[in-house]
């Protein structure tokens, strides 16, 4: 698949650089290179890329607001942004915004050219530190979101609770999980209290709410 590129930097050198790197590649070409946000609107406009790669920081408008803006003007152009800095904030910002991929530019030369074909094909693409990073955030996220949810509840609890969600009765629930009734009954007090909850409706509506089908897959009706 050919890639019509468009560079956009604050530094000549960089984009020198970027320059020989990609149009190496068989199936890479450069159609044009901009050192500020405006002028790689303009350059999107005049020569419709498939791909931009583009620094975070420029001189004006960031390299965000202008992945932003080129995703809503030119849906099928995508970014990927190629930068120094590295935080979550950034990479969430660029998500955000619209970008297809956030690279590092102390990265190897072919981990760029990986994500700018991923990018071409739709998909989101990091290169492995920025990957590991986003792992990371993405785990501890998950972990607050347990931890604040459903904090307290034991395993058993939370799969009586994932079928309370949807709807099942004390009797299916013993029968799926292999429990008496009274067991379950038991159970669902327990977690009504260590929720604070009044009654099944409430319990049931806060474990939507809360998304536990994601906890609990392995719940999901037979």
């Amino acid at each position: 698949m050919w890639t019509r590129l468009l560079l956009v930097d604050d530094h000549e050198v960089v984009r020198l650089g970027l320059r020989t790197l990609l149009e190496a590649e068989p199936d890479m070409e450069v159609v044009a290179e901009a050192g500020t946000a405006d002028e790689a609107l303009e350059q999107v406009e005049r020569y419709h890329p498939d791909v931009v790669v583009m620094d975070v920081r420029l001189p004006g408008k960031s390299g965000l607001e202008a992945c932003r803006l080129i995703r809503q003007r030119h849906p099928t152009t995508q970014v990927v942004i190629l930068t120094s800095y590295l935080s979550e904030e950034f990479v969430s910002h660029a998500l955000r915004a619209g970008a297809a991929g956030y690279v590092l530019k102390e990265v190897g030369g072919s981990e760029l050219v990986h994500a700018i074909r991923q990018a071409r094909e739709g998909r989101v693409a990091f290169d492995p530190q920025t990957a590991s990073q986003m792992v990371a955030r993405l785990r501890r996220l998950e972990a607050h979101i347990e931890e604040s949810a459903f904090k307290g509840l034991s395993r058993r609890e939370m799969e009586v609770l994932a079928l309370v969600s949807k709807g099942r009765s004390n009797r299916e629930i013993a029968h799926k999980l292999n429990l008496s009734e009274g067991t379950v009954r038991n159970y669902v007090s327990a977690i009504m209290e260590k929720l604070g909850m009044r009654n099944r409706i409430e319990l049931a509506t806060y474990a939507v709410q809360h998304h536990i089908s994601e906890w609990m897959p392995d719940m999901d009706d037979d």
